[in-house]
């Protein structure tokens, strides 16, 4: 029998997604570069009315790799992104069934023999980015340059998520490789990113607070690279948004070209207080300085750096 908990929380999805679908057409669109299918066990009703209730127009959704025992998946433990969540042959099927709002990335295991041809065969079939990366190797290893060659040669991003001994190490070094690979575009993410917008960030501190002085890894990689671009989700996107205010208007202005707006947000309903995609989307507005920087952050830059029509 459906809980009664089951049962409140799709009915409020329905609405939201009601609600949503009214007012859509007067709204300004929004391109989320970042969501999964199955989000820890999220069914696809709810991600679709998530999605509409935060009035996204266009949504990316990034698959996890195979799932396998190996160090780089912590034995496991980090299979499905470590949150459950789906494959490329998911998120394939999942854009397929709604091809006017959702887009498709393709992935793999970074250092699987198999990994650049696994992936090559789903940007064949018009995956849009690689990632997202989420696995425990050198950001500068080899197999990782097998996957920004790639990404080069098929002219789509490649999506990484930064973690302090955890995911794709050696941030530190990550500008060698955004010199090597010039025709690459990178897409930053997660704590170790969004800490080192700090010149004073304490590497093992996943979520800092207060005041950041400008000048850290993250600010100098989106100054000096032009290939390098900013992931704005998750909860060490909006944290970075939030800590320091004055900052904040100040990182929009100098990165306005390089800043994408993505959710990560698991949440079911769109909106509320547990929904930290949400809250990104009315941190930028308020803390964009002008109306242009908003909408480069939210719409522009994902549409010119994914060459959407």
């Amino acid at each position: 029998m459906t809980s009664r908990r089951t049962f409140l929380t799709t009915g409020l999805s329905a609405l939201a997604a009601r609600s949503s679908a009214q007012t859509s057409s007067a709204a300004e669109p929004i391109i989320d570069i970042h969501q999964h299918t199955h989000y820890h066990d999220r069914l696809d009703e709810h991600l679709l009315a998530h999605q509409k209730a935060m009035g996204i127009t266009t949504t990316i959704i990034l698959p996890g790799g195979t799932w396998m025992d190996r160090p780089s998946t912590h034995n496991g433990k980090s299979n499905g992104l470590a949150a459950r969540c789906g494959t490329t042959q998911d998120a394939f099927n999942f854009a397929k069934a709604h091809p006017d709002a959702y887009l498709w990335g393709a992935n793999e295991v970074t250092d699987l023999d198999t990994a650049p041809e696994e992936i090559e065969k789903w940007l064949k079939q018009g995956a849009c980015i690689i990632g997202e990366q989420k696995f425990k190797v050198e950001c500068d290893s080899s197999e990782s340059q097998k996957l920004y060659e790639l990404a080069a040669a098929y002219n789509v991003p490649i999506l990484l998520h930064f973690q302090h001994q955890t995911y794709n190490l050696g941030y530190e070094r990550l500008h060698t490789m955004l010199a090597k690979f010039p025709k690459t575009n990178f897409i930053g993410h997660a704590q170790v990113f969004w800490g080192n917008i700090d010149k004073n960030h304490d590497q093992k501190v996943n979520y800092p607070k207060g005041k950041i002085t400008p000048g850290g890894l993250t600010d100098r990689y989106l100054a000096d690279y032009p290939n390098m671009f900013a992931d704005m989700s998750a909860g060490s996107g909006l944290l970075a948004l939030t800590r320091d205010e004055e900052h904040t208007t100040a990182f929009f202005d100098r990165h306005q070209d390089k800043i994408l707006y993505g959710s990560d947000c698991a949440d079911h309903l769109g909106r509320g207080p547990g929904c930290q995609g949400a809250a990104t989307i009315a941190a930028i507005r308020k803390f964009a300085s002008n109306k242009t920087v908003e909408r480069k952050i939210l719409f522009e830059n994902s549409k010119k750096l994914f060459r959407l029509a």
